[in-house]
C-alpha cells in the first residue's frame, strides 16, 4: 500500500518554484543590501577631500591632509601624519 505517491510530473515544477522563490528572498534580503553599502561606501571614500575628519577600519580618527587615487593622508595627533589605502578608511567622522 503506498500512501505518500506523488503525482505525475507535478513535484518537478513545485521544487523548481520553491527553489526560485528562496533565491529571490536571498537576493533581495542579503544581496543586493550588501551591495548599496558597499557602493555607499566606495562613493564616500572617492569623495574625500581635505580637511574631512574620518575613522579607519582600525579605530583611528584623524583629519585628511591629502588624497590620491588608492591612498588618503591623515593627521593624527600630536602632528604625525599617517599614509593609509583609501580602503581602510571606515567613515567621515
Amino acid at each position: 500500500m503506498v500512501l505518500l505517491q506523488a503525482a505525475p510530473g507535478g513535484g518537478n515544477m513545485s521544487f523548481l518554484i520553491l527553489m526560485v522563490g528562496m533565491f529571490a528572498v536571498m537576493y533581495f534580503f542579503m544581496i543586493r543590501p550588501q551591495q548599496k553599502k558597499q557602493k555607499d561606501q566606495q562613493k564616500m571614500v572617492s569623495e574625500l577631500k581635505a580637511g574631512d575628519e574620518v575613522v579607519t577600519a582600525g579605530g583611528l580618527h584623524g583629519k585628511v591632509v591629502s588624497t590620491d587615487d588608492t591612498t588618503v593622508t591623515i593627521a593624527a595627533g600630536g602632528g604625525a601624519k599617517l599614509t593609509f589605502e583609501k580602503s581602510a578608511i571606515a567613515k567621515k567622522a
